[in-house]
């Protein structure tokens, strides 16, 4: 009997040891959010500043914003293929949420547009039904971003501009097109998750008609999907675009 009864305080003993044990092991996880803000060279942009002439590109041109939606994907610190939808004008998908993240360092990073590799043609219903895809004779896909509005011409009148993003496509031979790649990685540094953090995304809509290229929009308005040589320059501008912004 004596036997039994410490065998039994034996098994209490390394059970509780046990539970001890992985209670220690088990680390916090935190929820990160990602908040992707626009800008105009530090003027913060909203959908109310939408349809209004109060902006001044870097050619010297006065311009309006009446849509602007663009595609990120493959963000670093979610585990799998993934994209996202940002539409300002809409006020949706702006935040991203990111869940079950631990106690460690991690880097922030993500692309804009689709790679050559995800870029598939009709196989997102969601981009789909909202219009965001590529004609077949642009060689199919998906748009990077429309950023569409309106600008004071060199008639002093008011004009239309599209400013779209997609895989730059080169339609010299229209039986043998030729493409390049026009998505482009952002890397933001690297960050310590403790807490819950929000960490915002700055766009600055300004560095899309200035570096390296002075963007005249009397020249390049609309019609660029097909421009082999626009959809370069418009990738070059894209690297001084995003910036790290406030994390709270």
């Amino acid at each position: 009997m004596r036997k039994k009864y410490c065998l039994l305080i034996l098994i209490l003993i390394l059970v509780t040891r046990c539970n001890e044990e992985k209670e220690c092991c088990v680390q916090p996880q935190f929820t990160i959010t990602l908040n992707f803000t626009h800008h105009w060279n530090g003027l913060k942009i909203t959908p109310q500043d939408f349809n209004e002439l109060k902006f001044t590109n870097e050619n010297g041109e006065r311009l309006s914003i009446e849509r602007l939606r663009y595609l990120v994907s493959n963000i670093s610190l979610i585990n799998s293929k993934n994209y996202h939808l940002i539409d300002v004008g809409e006020n949706s998908g702006t935040s991203i949420t990111i869940p079950e993240l631990t106690n460690e360092s991690y880097a922030i990073s993500f692309r804009f547009g689709f790679s050559d590799e995800d870029n598939t043609d009709g196989t997102y219903q969601d981009l789909n039904s909202v219009s965001f895809s590529v004609p077949g004779m642009l060689g199919g896909g998906y748009h990077f971003m429309q950023f569409d509005g309106k600008y004071i011409d060199n008639n002093n009148e008011a004009s239309g501009f599209n400013y779209h993003t997609i895989k730059a496509v080169d339609r010299t031979d229209p039986n043998n097109l030729k493409f390049e790649d026009t998505s482009f990685e952002i890397n933001l540094g690297t960050i310590e998750v403790a807490s819950n953090p929000e960490i915002e995304i700055k766009m600055n809509l300004a560095e899309w008609f200035k570096n390296p290229n002075t963007w005249n929009l009397n020249e390049l308005n609309s019609i660029l999907m097909p421009n082999f040589e626009a959809q370069k320059m418009m990738r070059e501008n894209g690297d001084s675009v995003f910036s790290l912004g406030v994390i709270n």
